[in-house]
């Protein structure tokens, strides 16, 4: 699928190669990243600049993205877009804690599209409750991981059944 083939109020499920992405697939599975798109635009939550809106072609410039695209048939786009434009310029939730009125990548999605379920989080990997990447991401950060606290994380939100998968973006 290709950027003209886009609609309004497609999520965008991606990974890349960053330490960071391979730590939350290690965990979760599939994805590292999820935005939403309107006119040209990507609105996502990023490490960096907190709740955004970029052009697509920014965005795909900024890494090596691996993007499948799916829809929520019954969305209203209006107000989805209302709800991502008030939440521009949030900061970015580093630490996954909820109610902070930060938001991290799929958090953001999970509050202006809520028709996602939260679940209990994990930082495991194949061989440890918590992985040595978020030990020392949460030292840093001078904070106990919050395993099993509610939340959401991209490959979880892929999995509702009220989405459905569109393709891979080419």
């Amino acid at each position: 699928m290709c950027k003209e083939k886009l609609e309004n109020g497609d999520l965008l499920f991606m990974s890349d190669s960053s330490e960071f992405s391979k730590a939350i697939i290690e965990t979760t599975n599939k994805y590292s990243h999820v935005g939403i798109y309107f006119d040209g635009m990507i609105y996502h939550a990023t490490r960096k600049h907190g709740v955004i809106k970029q052009t697509l072609e920014d965005f795909l410039n900024e890494g090596n993205w691996n993007i499948d695209i799916y829809r929520y048939p019954e969305i209203d786009c209006e107000t989805v877009y209302k709800r991502a434009e008030k939440y521009l310029g949030c900061e970015y939730n580093h630490s996954f804690y909820p109610d902070n009125g930060k938001f991290y990548c799929s958090q953001f999605i999970a509050e202006i599209l809520p028709v996602f379920d939260s679940v209990p989080m994990k930082f495991n990997d194949d061989e440890k409750e918590v992985s040595d990447y978020w030990k020392k991401y949460y030292k840093e950060l001078n904070l106990d991981v919050p395993i099993g606290v509610m939340g959401t994380n991209p490959s979880q939100l892929s999995e509702c059944k009220k989405i459905m998968f569109i393709g891979k973006y080419k």
